[in-house]
């Protein structure tokens, strides 16, 4: 038996596939424990997971924070800035969790945990979500702020290189903060905290599909692809409203309209943009709207309905198609459920996750910039009456299907705890 805790800051997609492991980890007969933000307490303490706040505490229902960090060329700079500059309280709890630990497991952007487990000569493991946080040089990803350098990936790895080389140092000097506390703390120079500091030397845990992304000759050697570890236990519960259970059986496949459970609070006229182009194609629509007001007429037209949450495992299957804002944890259901999508990305690592996707054949992108009734209906005509993306998406659900990602990690968590 060992004593493991996980750490993890940001929405739902950040706490979901800790939750997962979390349970699968204690049913192999371990002790687990999550390290997060005090608003998650209560869906933590549901799974018999033992439960350690760490500061900063943020709520998803701040609209003013979610617009602030969702702006696409900016979101993640601010995002970063502001883990660095939270990093002094970050650490003060996150050592204390650490201290009860045999292992920790770290999130790409909990700087503190990965200071805690140094500091306090831990075993670490760390883990990333998206394959945007390996910054491949051999499989560059596409950067929020600037998605058209993607276009220079012709030049080769060399170039790609020298570029995200540039990259990196124009991040380092986001994190000052962070780097002035871990020589406080006397830990010393280090490699970027950002990216070659935050993958444990040990085990790197990449936390999605192979079929998202495959292994690249610069990534970390001590990397393992486990496939998603998907969280379904509001699914299995029969946790969906008895409301959208009867609109679902009663008539065609709909469109599932989601932007996840953090930017659904910067949602703008998404919704609205949506509803006008489901009206134009004559197609049933589920809006997911979360607890904030959208601007949806309050009585809808027939053949529409909206809810603030469903488990997406529930009504991506029974989906025509699902448009959503390409958060790691949405688009792996979505390529779960085998149904073509339409991915908008906000910021973040959402537009690299739209572009694999497209060149999966499995979907479209539209940016958020772009993204209105029209353009909205023209790429949900093509991937409705377009065969060629359902066959691509059922293959890739298919695929995905057969992955385990909480057995897989399990047994990696384990492999690295019996070589300790």
């Amino acid at each position: 038996m060992a004593r493991i805790l996980f750490t993890t800051f940001g929405s739902f997609g950040d706490l979901y596939p800790y939750l997962a492991l979390g349970v699968a980890l204690r049913n192999r007969g371990h002790q687990a424990a999550i390290a997060t933000s005090a608003v998650y307490r209560a869906r933590v303490e549901a799974e018999g997971l033992a439960f350690h706040p760490v500061r900063p505490d943020v709520s998803l229902d701040d609209r003013v924070l979610l617009e602030y960090v969702f702006d696409a060329r900016r979101g993640s700079e601010r995002v970063l800035r502001f883990m660095a500059s939270a990093v002094r309280e970050s650490y003060e709890d996150t050592l204390q969790a650490a201290g009860h630990a045999d292992v920790v497991v770290t999130h790409p952007i909990t700087y503190a945990a990965v200071l805690a487990a140094q500091k306090l000569r831990k075993p670490w493991i760390s883990s990333v979500l998206a394959p945007i946080s390996f910054l491949s040089a051999c499989d560059p990803p596409v950067p929020a702020a600037a998605p058209w350098l993607v276009r220079l990936r012709i030049l080769g790895p060399g170039f790609m290189k020298v570029l995200w080389d540039l990259a990196r140092r124009q991040v380092l000097g986001w994190l000052d903060p962070l780097l002035d506390f871990r020589n406080e703390i006397g830990l010393g120079p280090a490699p970027h905290p950002a990216f070659e500091g935050a993958h444990s030397p040990s085990l790197v845990l990449a936390l999605f599909s192979r079929y998202l992304a495959e292994p690249q000759p610069d990534w970390p050697r001590q990397t393992v692809v486990t496939g998603f570890p998907f969280y379904d236990r509001e699914h299995d519960r029969g946790e969906v409203a008895p409301e959208l259970v009867r609109f679902l059986d009663d008539g065609p496949a709909p469109a599932v309209f989601t932007l996840g459970s953090s930017a659904v609070g910067a949602a703008g006229k998404f919704y609205l943009h949506s509803l006008d182009a489901v009206e134009r194609l004559g197609l049933r629509a589920i809006f997911l709207t979360g607890r904030h007001p959208q601007g949806l007429p309050e009585v809808l037209p027939p053949g529409t309905i909206a809810v603030p949450y469903a488990p997406h495992a529930a009504v991506f299957p029974r989906a025509a198609a699902i448009v959503h804002q390409g958060g790691i944890g949405t688009t792996g259901q979505a390529m779960r459920s085998g149904r073509p999508m339409l991915v908008v990305p906000f910021s973040h690592d959402q537009f690299d996750n739209g572009a694999r996707v497209r060149r999966l054949g499995a979907g479209e992108v539209v940016y958020r910039t772009r993204y209105d009734a029209r353009s909205a209906a023209r790429s949900l005509r093509s991937l409705v009456e377009n065969a060629a993306y359902a066959r691509a998406a059922a293959a890739l659900g298919e695929k995905v299907r057969s992955e385990d990602g909480c057995a897989a990690t399990a047994d990696a968590v384990e492999a690295m705890i019996g070589r300790r």
